[in-house]
């Protein structure tokens, strides 16, 4: 078994999207909010910052059927930041007060940035921007993924050019403020990509298409605890015999890409590197699926070859196999142990059962908060989770979150919403609903100094506390 990458030091961290801060234009982006919380994050003791997908959002505002697996999604370029360059007038900033707080506005935000962004890309023209040696840097840098994109995505193509250029400007701002402040940036990886992508267009050959283009199986999981009929995701499946002959080409280069925006990666759905549910792509639900190996192996030697140590963490989560654990094992890849699946009939994920080569979470952006998780459990359960945790229901959550915490598990990872106690109205997704999905922001204040105190306590105590 390989050694674990030296970035998995033991450490404390919250899964928060950057979607879900509180901006002011609607949808959380790259600007002041997401500095302010870097700033929280450190007096809390935290050096992980996780998020979701940052790539463009598909079809219900999903990061996980993204247009591009290179891009950066343009609603994440903050006006603040364009105006702070002098792209845009401090007057272009004002925008109504319903797009300050609430639930992410998805359209609304689109809405409101798009002729924004058309003037600030006006002016980065006449002031000569676009001949500049650092936008023409990042063009040559970028050019393999960009220009795919760019023909694939709809608008003006030197305005999408300027907005992944602006993103990755205020990315790399981010990313050194956050190294300033001992916090790491844990990225995730969809396995699979949308049939519309530019991927697809671009690289036919590497997916299971039939003549005209369109997918002959698509992507899904078997009947599970989520939904009765399976998940029916609909993403084209991979040719991995086409992979192979081209040394795995565009993986490595995703991961090279997925690498230099983050210091470490979550690949989600990790059983999808060992085998996948093939699905009929006629099939109107997953239950009709089959089961065919995938060469993950492969791919992950390649990858090794590439970087050594791998830095990620193998979403190993649903129904896996002897295999999918060799496959992680062999990588020295950190598992995910998840405490609210531990409650049921799989004490698996116990903090007593987790290795220190593991990353325990109180849920993942597909579960429902700890709260409204525990407002479902019957009364035998709720039980075993007071005689396990301590305390009383209304500190279940801080529980588990010191559960956590305390675990031998190097890294400890809690959503937001369950480091804040809030009920199910504000869970992230509920898998196999195509709808009301990714929209919970971080209510303005929640993130408060009496919190980061408590936090930077328990990390102390649980010496946790970046080094």
């Amino acid at each position: 078994m390989s050694a674990p990458h030296p970035v998995f030091a033991r450490r404390a961290g919250v899964l928060l999207h950057l979607s879900s801060l509180p901006a002011r234009h609607g949808v959380g982006d790259l600007g002041p909010e997401a500095h302010r919380f870097l700033d929280w994050l450190q007096a809390a003791g935290l050096g992980w910052w996780q998020m979701l997908p940052i790539g463009p959002v598909g079809p219900g505002s999903s990061p996980y059927s993204s247009s591009s697996a290179f891009a950066g999604e343009p609603l994440f370029v903050s006006l603040e930041g364009l105006a702070r360059d002098g792209w845009l007038a401090t007057a272009d900033l004002a925008g109504p007060a319903e797009l300050r707080s609430g639930p992410a506005r998805w359209r609304s935000a689109l809405a409101f940035k798009t002729p924004r962004f058309a003037a600030a890309y006006r002016r980065f023209v006449r002031r000569r921007g676009a001949t500049s040696g650092r936008f023409r840097a990042f063009i040559s840098r970028a050019e393999e993924w960009l220009e795919p994109y760019v023909e694939h995505a709809q608008g003006e193509p030197g305005l999408l050019r300027f907005l992944q250029f602006q993103f990755d400007c205020q990315w790399r701002a981010l990313r050194d403020a956050a190294g300033a402040r001992r916090v790491r940036f844990l990225g995730d990886v969809p396995i699979f990509v949308h049939a519309d992508s530019a991927d697809v267009v671009e690289h036919p050959e590497l997916f299971i298409l039939d003549r005209s283009g369109a997918p002959r199986v698509v992507s899904g999981c078997p009947p599970d605890a989520f939904s009765r009929t399976g998940q029916l995701w609909g993403h084209p499946l991979y040719d991995w015999k086409a992979h192979e002959r081209t040394r795995f080409r565009w993986w490595r280069a995703r991961i090279a890409r997925q690498l230099d925006l983050f210091d470490a990666l979550r690949l989600d759905h990790f059983i999808g590197y060992h085998r996948a549910w093939h699905i009929p792509a006629r099939a109107a639900t997953a239950e009709g699926g089959r089961w065919v190996s995938a060469r993950g192996r492969s791919l992950l030697a390649a990858l090794a070859r590439d970087h050594g140590a791998l830095p990620f963490v193998a979403e190993d989560l649903g129904d896996v196999s002897r295999g999918v654990h060799a496959l992680r094992d062999e990588f020295g890849l950190p598992g995910m142990r998840v405490l609210q699946m531990g409650f049921g009939e799989d004490a698996y994920h116990l903090p007593h059962n987790a290795p220190e080569n593991a990353v325990i979470v109180t849920g993942t952006h597909d579960n429902d908060t700890i709260r409204g998780w525990w407002r479902s459990l019957r009364a035998p359960e709720r039980r075993r989770v007071l005689a396990y945790a301590g305390g009383s229901a209304r500190t279940v959550p801080e529980q588990l979150a010191r559960l956590a915490l305390t675990s031998r598990a190097h890294t400890a990872l809690i959503p937001m919403q369950d480091l804040l106690g809030l009920g199910g109205a504000a869970r992230m997704n509920r898998p196999g609903k195509p709808r009301g999905n990714w929209r919970w922001r971080l209510p303005r204040g929640a993130a408060s100094r009496t919190l980061a105190r408590r936090l930077h306590e328990q990390c102390e105590a649980a010496e946790r506390l970046p080094r």
